[in-house]
């Protein structure tokens, strides 16, 4: 049996009570013994209430288990099954019309389009992977994917195939953010003047702003409410042989993510739910990091930081790098 110890009256697993004091607590400026106390103070209130319940909810369905016994095979008769579900309170006459109100929603949730994704919250390269996919190259995903038709071959980088790349990504830019006149695949030189983005688009007010560090610049573009993010880097393979150094273009993708606790996963014991509760916690203060291998080579995957730019205006801003 796992060591348990006592906290506020409670038995607590020694493993979580840990977690809890030692890395949870930390920076919250709250002390333990008020932490323990007032998990005690609502498990007193609310455990009452949980087990009255579930003794209805029993009941309720040995009611139901003793009509079908009486009743035999197929329902016939809905509407008489309909009153006995009425009768002892298993179906409640439908309320009102009501109303949600997003007030106070993250915009991912409430108002932009954007896929979502769902990962088991006890794997943390899962997570993290997940919680990056807000931002992806489209460059990458055209290149490594059947998306064009077919699959990549191995060996190398396959030239006539990065050629199909760019001008497939290209023609996306030309629908999602074009031009006033002429083709992304004809622009030999990207920059702002006075705030604005040359060469001049059709709807100037899709710039958004500009970002330069490392030898990047970064012109970035909304549609729809998602960011577009087309990158100068004349000095990378794909930069230099381009006629306007784009080397890649990235899409803000998966805007938001289920961080899933229960369907993908079995959290049955302590050692699980310490695990789960871990890599939440560091996915709300962003220090998540997990060593992955690949191919040989070991690195530690970290949550993307967030994007900052410059806006036409001259203002700086940031955009969230992770879902």
């Amino acid at each position: 049996m796992s060591e348990r110890v006592e906290k506020a009256g409670l038995q607590v697993n020694a493993e979580l009570a840990n977690f809890i004091e030692e890395e949870a607590l930390n920076g919250l400026h709250v002390e333990a013994e008020a932490f323990w106390q007032g998990f005690a103070d609502l498990l007193a209130d609310l455990a009452p209430r949980n087990a009255a319940l579930l003794t209805e909810r029993e009941e309720l369905q040995g009611k139901i288990d003793a009509w079908h016994r009486a009743n035999p095979g197929q329902v016939t008769d809905q509407s008489a099954y309909r009153q006995f579900l009425t009768e002892i309170g298993y179906l409640v006459p439908e309320g009102a019309d009501f109303a949600v109100d997003t007030a106070n929603v993250d915009a991912e949730i409430a108002a932009t389009p954007g896929p979502q994704l769902v990962v088991p919250i006890t794997n943390a390269r899962f997570a993290l992977n997940a919680a990056n996919a807000r931002w992806g190259s489209l460059y990458d995903a055209l290149y490594g994917t059947d998306a064009l038709g077919d699959t990549p071959s191995g060996g190398g980088y396959d030239a006539e195939r990065g050629a199909r790349v760019i001008a497939w990504a290209k023609a996306h830019l030309d629908a999602a953010v074009p031009l006033a006149s002429g083709s992304w695949a004809d622009v030999t030189e990207l920059s702002v003047t006075g705030g604005a983005f040359l060469p001049s688009l059709a709807d100037p007010a899709q710039f958004a702003g500009r970002s330069a560090h490392d030898g990047k610049t970064r012109f970035l573009f909304r549609k729809n409410g998602l960011g577009i993010d087309v990158v100068v880097d004349p000095a990378s393979q794909i930069g230099a042989s381009d006629p306007a150094g784009i080397a890649d273009v990235v899409l803000e993708a998966a805007v938001s993510t289920i961080m899933d606790c229960e369907d993908s996963v079995a959290c049955v014991d302590a050692e699980d739910k310490v695990t789960a509760y871990r890599n939440w916690l560091g996915l709300m203060r962003g220090t998540l990091t997990e060593e992955v291998t690949k191919g040989g080579t070991t690195f530690t995957r970290k949550l993307n930081a967030d994007r900052s730019y410059t806006a036409p205006d001259g203002s700086d801003f940031t955009v969230k790098g992770r879902s």
